[in-house]
Parts: C-alpha cells; sequence; structure tokens
C-alpha cells in the first residue's frame, strides 16, 4: 500500500485569470500580511512550547497543533492567491479554519505519539538538507523558517518567485498560465510546506526528497499511527455483527 506523506498540499489552478490583478495583489494582501505577521509570531511561540510538551511526553498538544495547521493554512492560501503562485483570483478568507472550497487547501495528519529524542535534532540537524533546497526554491528566508523571524517571507523569492514572475507576464500578455510552469511552482510550493511542517514539529515524517508536481498531490496516508487532523473527531464506524 501506498503510504503517502502526512502534509498535504493541493491546489486548483482557478482559470480564468485576470491579465493585470497580479500587479496589484501586493496591495490588495496587505491586510493579510499585517495579520499574518502577529500569526506567525505566535506560531514560533507555540512552537516552543509544543518543544517542551512532546520532550517530556512524547505528544503535541492538540489546540496547539491546530492552531499551527491554521497558521500554514491561512499563509497558503495568501500565498497561492499572491507571488508564491497566482493561482486564483479569489481573495483568501480571514481564517485559521480549513476552507474545502478555496482552491488552495492544506492538512496535516495529526501524530498520536512522537519521538522526543528526534525533537532534540529534526528541527536543525537532520532538517540541514532540506533547508539547503528550500532555500533554492524559496529564496535565503528559507533559512531563516525556523527562527520565528517572518516565518511568513519563506514563500516568496528564490526560484518560485522567479517562474511565477515569468508566469505572471506570460499572463498579461498571453492571458494563460503555463500548465507545465504551473505544475512544477506547486510542487517547489509542496516541499517547502513540507519542511516547515517538519521543522515546527507537527511530524516525524521525514520530508521525501521528491518534487510532486502538480495540484493534487498524493493520496492521504494510510490510517495507522496518524489521525488526520480533519477527521479526528469523527464517530468511529459501527462494527458489522455476524
Amino acid at each position: 500500500m501506498d503510504r503517502s506523506y502526512p502534509v498535504q498540499v493541493r491546489a486548483r489552478l482557478d482559470e480564468p485569470l485576470s491579465r493585470w490583478l497580479w500587479l496589484v495583489k501586493w496591495l490588495l494582501a496587505i491586510p493579510h500580511y499585517i495579520v499574518l505577521f502577529f500569526l506567525w509570531i505566535a506560531f514560533a511561540a507555540v512552537t516552543v512550547i509544543a518543544f517542551f510538551a512532546i520532550l517530556f511526553t512524547g505528544r503535541y498538544p492538540r489546540p496547539l497543533f491546530g492552531f499551527n495547521l491554521g497558521v500554514l493554512r491561512w499563509s497558503w492560501r495568501v500565498g497561492y492567491y499572491t507571488y508564491s503562485a497566482l493561482g486564483t483570483d479569489r481573495y483568501p478568507p480571514f481564517s485559521l479554519e480549513e476552507k474545502p472550497d478555496y482552491p488552495a487547501t492544506l492538512d496535516i495528519a495529526y501524530p498520536q505519539r512522537l519521538s522526543r529524542g528526534l525533537v532534540l535534532v529534526k528541527w536543525w540537524l537532520l532538517a540541514i538538507p532540506q533547508y539547503a533546497i528550500t532555500a533554492v526554491f524559496a529564496g535565503g528566508a528559507a533559512y531563516t523558517a525556523t527562527s520565528g523571524d517572518m516565518w511568513a517571507d519563506v514563500f516568496y523569492g528564490g526560484l518560485i518567485g522567479l517562474l511565477v514572475f515569468f508566469a505572471a507576464i506570460t499572463l498579461l500578455f498571453a492571458g494563460r498560465y503555463p500548465r507545465g510552469l504551473y505544475d512544477f511552482v506547486i510542487g517547489m510550493n509542496r516541499w517547502v510546506l513540507r519542511v516547515i511542517a517538519y521543522a515546527a514539529l507537527m511530524t516525524d515524517a521525514y520530508p521525501p526528497f521528491r518534487l510532486d508536481q502538480g495540484g493534487a498531490g498524493v493520496p492521504a496516508p494510510a490510517p495507522d499511527d496518524l489521525t488526520p487532523a480533519t477527521a479526528a473527531s469523527a464517530p468511529a464506524p459501527p462494527v458489522p455483527v455476524s
């Protein structure tokens, strides 16, 4: 059975796209940037608290996990609308909650148990190769992602920013987003978000060195010791009586 990575990043190219709206999206997104600035400060603080909780109990407190997951969702929606992808002209909602109808979604399987020893080294030592790759994808800001210094900056610059700029120029003159370019951009964003989730201690599953291109991603992980965050509270199915 194929067991995919527990960080699920999906997107849908929301065509047709405006030829010119991308020129002012930085202005339209300013309210989101202001809110996200404070949310990422809180994200860093919550991650520190979760570090000690995992170290002593082996568990990531579910309310803290839900908050950080919400910040990642919000950031991915804003990045998708703006210059991480330019994949939609639909304005992002101001919400930490899951929005299945929005063209960009993110979910992380809630881990029932996390390694108390691994938490000491995975976010810096083990993740160094991943940081080197994501720095190319997302720019130098990827290196500061785990320090709490403007985590949201990880979504801008680098190869992603360059290719999205090419896509914007193509959109301006041709009125379309090249599909191959779009798939590559989403694959890089997916890689970056997996590394952020791993560095934020939200999973022990090491990010794969694999560029899963396109919006659909890969199948959801099989249930075992991982409970999807969005379905953790769902009742168990009834057991048939023979």
